[in-house]
């Protein structure tokens, strides 16, 4: 537990309350229980089980990637002709404007995806101030989620809003934790999760344009409803049972899963049963 503290450096004798308090953005990266009491409380914080910090990639390849995809440098960049082109910022410094923004963030993402750029290059695209921050510095902390299809997939029969991660890649998993392959090279493991596009690490700044569903069983119920196919919500008295999301009908589209709720906890907290 003492590896994953983290420390806010104020004076422990401030009157300042909201330093301390927890924030919803807190949500997978510090655990909301596991906090001293006393002068240190809630300054003195304790990152969540899957909870993960960058360790920081180059930046350069990104550039060029995004100047051959069609994006105009910073220096070559006039106001007045494109007053609405949208601004494209690599780790806080504005290098380019670009035309068609939603094609550049499909296409980075696909490129993450597959593997091609870093895991843990975080891409946010605000569409209303009309801003894309991309983000591959170190000291960034970062969750793994669970990702959701975007689109039907006909020939590969894949369906809309149903999760990346497939049984077969479960089953596999199951099996290589049985007998493992001799050859390292042909395990699946959490690196092909990643690799696949299966799982996708999230910073708190791009978790803010993510659309998160709480279990895949809500995911499954939220695409039926979705499909016009009535979900019954059982309620069978339990205390015990798990605070259900009702299923928002005016949701949009969920983009992304949570692995399991529980991953909102960090050690200490997670072993109390």
């Amino acid at each position: 537990s003492h590896l994953r503290r983290t420390n806010t450096p104020i004076g422990r004798d401030g009157k300042l309350a909201k330093p301390r308090q927890l924030h919803n953005t807190h949500w997978g990266l510090v655990c909301p229980a596991e906090t001293p009491e006393g002068q240190a409380c809630g300054l003195v914080k304790n990152l969540s089980l899957m909870c993960y910090v960058s360790v920081g990639t180059p930046a350069d390849p990104v550039i060029e990637f995004m100047i051959n995809r069609g994006m105009e440098v910073v220096e070559e960049y006039e106001p007045l002709r494109f007053p609405n082109a949208t601004k494209v910022f690599v780790n806080g410094s504005w290098v380019g404007v670009h035309h068609d923004p939603k094609h550049l963030v499909n296409t980075i993402m696909d490129t993450r995806r597959a593997g091609f750029i870093s895991h843990e290059v975080s891409l946010v695209r605000d569409i209303r101030d009309r801003e894309f921050k991309i983000f591959s510095d170190a000291g960034r902390v970062m969750r793994p989620i669970l990702t959701v299809h975007q689109e039907d997939e006909v020939e590969k029969g894949i369906a809309k809003g149903t999760l990346v991660l497939t049984k077969d890649m479960v089953n596999r998993l199951a099996e290589e934790h049985e007998n493992p392959p001799e050859n390292p090279e042909d395990r699946l493991g959490w690196e092909g999760l990643i690799k696949t596009g299966a799982i996708e690490y999230m910073d708190a700044e791009e978790e803010e344009g993510a659309m998160i569903c709480m279990t895949p069983e809500d995911l499954e119920n939220y695409r039926l409803s979705k499909a016009g196919i009535e979900v019954e919500e059982e309620d069978d008295g339990d205390l015990q049972r798990r605070v259900k999301t009702k299923t928002n009908q005016s949701t949009h589209m969920y983009t992304h899963c949570e692995i399991h709720p529980s991953m909102l906890l960090g050690i200490c907290a997670s072993i109390i049963p």
